[in-house]
């Protein structure tokens, strides 16, 4: 193993990799010579010099000799505390040299900063008065030099940035506050309650009303009886303000797919909406509704043509929408809560708190499942373009980074700490650079050997083997032929047929549907006056079965009260000891099982229908109904 030692002005020259020679340097982590005694001093050992890395850390993650990877710089001590979504790659000054944007949280949530590290030291320290939701780059304008902007969401804005210097404030729109929660402000304005009673009606407040509180009255529900003069006395003078947050943020092609297109910026909130603004003026383009917070987004074709977003949201759904829809279009029901979420080609790849990567395709049909071996903390694309390769990388709790294409296996990479952040893209002047940062605080930089080739190493990869078998396809007989020559002939008017065919069939069922909800012959009901739902099991062998009905109240907040439960059946077949009883009170939200028992009177073998009406003191329809098909008496059939 050779080393040389170079002066101040050229650079230090990696050792030689075994069976490919003298590797070129890396300029892109110039480093000036320092002496050796200074190079080990404590003061220096966070940044040290990348061609020494492996001399200064011998115990580096991986053997560069069986791995597919360069250990270009290990640092346990980089005091860098993100995630995923905070990191990002770009050519911030246009002169080729791209750098890493870190949305940086702080030791423990405190001191949140935007770090701009060249190589890998910090070239840049901003701080951020909240904590990083997201980290983004992106083209804003055509206009030469096209260097592109930053783009940093925090708290309700988002920072923009250009050459490192702060070019825009972008602020959500205020929300308006809860009516009950301004009236009773204004009432300790006037000093018509006190804080006790305050406290005690926002409390009531804030577990009914659908409409959140202001973070004024957040933090008021939060203090000591002995706080809550002073805080009124301060803050009942201020107006209620209710204000959102950003919790993720990506971005989405204006209307070109070219990597050095305009793009605009893509935003999630905590009030369930996604905003898409302009990028040049930076208003809200459209504005999408979901049904949950969204915390991961991935996106696809261009604002101006066609595109589709995928949202992961809390309530463990991940919903798709399309330019066309302000409501989700579809909806991918997931086993557990989703920790990432990444779009490979057409497959939708979500990471799961069940140790387990699920690959979708964006109308939700699962295509394949694969097992970890440890609780999956963050995912990223790793893209190839040399090689046109995309694949997941997906960082686990016993600190490996495994990297998939699909179901197989691709490559898997021990760290010495657990990851929790992931970015893989051009840094510096090296096109295939994996940045990772660890649960302590650490920085780990590899680069990918050139002559590297991912190989499947395991898991199920393509169709099945069954699929390559020849079936054994029958010859074309006579009667095969002819008809194939009656479709060519009368081929119209087969079509206009069976479309004729098809508009009955569709009018017939809407009639059907029509009826049913005329008669209330469903067992839900229809009118918004009294939401019912009603469901029947019926238990045992015969003679005697045990039926028991479940009845629920589906409004939000309105109790039912006066309804009647009467059954019709053929009481030459059946005989029940109450055909007719009132129903209790029914809370919103619970199911009521009312039980009664049918005794089967027919030793034949014979079963009927019973109809359930469910019907409202003083009126003649019914609400809704149910028709139980009864099970033939095992027990009379036997004897």
């Amino acid at each position: 193993m050779n080393l040389r030692v170079c002066d101040s002005r050229s650079l230090c020259e990696p050792l030689v990799e075994p069976g490919l020679g003298l590797r070129r340097p890396y300029p892109h982590f110039r480093t000036p010579y320092t002496p050796h005694s200074q190079r080990l001093a404590p003061a220096k050992v966070s940044s040290p010099p990348l061609g020494l890395s492996r001399l200064l850390f011998p115990f580096s993650p991986s053997n560069e000799a069986s791995s597919k990877w360069l250990d270009a710089h290990y640092d346990p001590m980089a005091n860098i505390h993100t995630f995923s979504a905070c990191l990002a790659l770009a050519d911030l000054h246009g002169d080729g040299e791209y750098k890493l944007v870190v949305g940086d949280l702080g030791p423990g949530g405190q001191h949140p900063c935007l770090k701009v590290l060249k190589g890998p030291t910090v070239l840049t320290e901003t701080p951020l008065p909240a904590l990083p939701a997201a980290a983004a780059t992106f083209l804003m304008e055509q206009h030469e030099p096209r260097t592109p902007a930053l783009a940093l969401a925090s708290g309700p804005c988002v920072y923009v940035y250009k050459n490192l210097r702060p070019y825009f404030k972008f602020s959500l729109p205020q929300l308006p506050p809860n009516p009950l929660e301004l009236d009773l402000w204004n009432q300790a304005k006037e000093d018509r309650i006190d804080p006790l009673t305050l406290k005690e009606m926002l409390e009531g407040i804030r577990e009914k009303a659908e409409v959140p509180l202001s973070v004024q009255s957040l933090r008021f529900l939060q203090l000591e009886l002995s706080e809550m003069e002073a805080f009124v006395s301060q803050h009942k003078s201020k107006s209620i303000k209710r204000q959102t947050v950003i919790t993720t943020m990506t971005t989405l092609k204006k209307n070109l797919a070219d990597e050095d297109a305009v793009s605009c910026l893509v935003l999630g909130t905590e009030n369930k909406e996604l905003l898409v603004l302009d990028p040049e003026a930076f208003t809200i383009l459209t504005k999408m509704s979901l049904p949950s917070v969204p915390v991961f987004l991935e996106v696809s074709g261009q604002f101006d043509v066609e595109f589709r977003l995928a949202a992961a949201c809390r309530d463990g759904n991940i919903y798709i929408l399309r330019r066309d829809s302000r409501r989700p279009k579809y909806c991918i029901e997931l086993s557990a809560q989703p920790v990432g979420l990444v779009r490979v080609h057409k497959v939708l790849v979500v990471g799961s708190t069940q140790e387990s990567l699920h690959g979708f395709t964006h109308k939700g049909k699962k295509l394949w499942t694969v097992q970890m071996p440890a609780a999956i903390l963050t995912m990223n694309l790793l893209e190839q373009r040399s090689r046109g390769l995309q694949a997941v990388m997906a960082g686990l709790a016993n600190g490996e980074v495994r990297i998939y294409h699909d179901k197989a296996l691709l490559n898997v990479i021990r760290t010495p700490d657990a990851v929790t952040s992931l970015c893989f893209g051009r840094y510096g002047r090296e096109d295939n650079t994996l940045i990772m940062t660890t649960r302590g605080a650490g920085l780990i930089i590899k680069i990918l050997k050139r002559t590297a080739v991912f190989v499947e190493a395991g898991g199920e990869a393509g169709p099945p083997a069954a699929q390559a078998m020849k079936l054994s396809v029958p010859r074309k007989t006579r009667l095969y032929v002819d008809q194939t020559l009656r479709e060519r002939e009368a081929g119209t008017a087969m079509h206009r047929t069976f479309q004729t065919d098809l508009y009955l069939l569709r009018l017939r069922a809407a009639r059907a549907y029509v009826q049913a909800l005329e008669s209330s012959l469903n067992p839900v009901s229809v009118t918004t006056r009294e939401p019912l739902k009603l469901h029947a099991v019926v238990q045992g062998l015969g003679p005697t079965f045990k039926l028991t009905l479940h009845l629920q109240n589906t409004s939000a907040a309105r109790p039912i009260l006066g309804l009647l439960v009467c059954f019709l059946y053929n009481e030459v077949l059946y005989a029940l000891p109450r055909a007719f009883f009132k129903v209790p009170l029914l809370v919103p939200g619970l199911s009521y099982p009312l039980e009664t028992f049918v005794e089967s009177l027919n030793d034949k073998g014979i079963s009927d229908i019973i109809k359930v009406l469910v019907l409202r003191e003083g009126q003649s329809a019914p609400l809704l109904s149910a028709h139980i098909n009864m099970p033939v008496s095992e027990g009379l059939a036997a004897t």
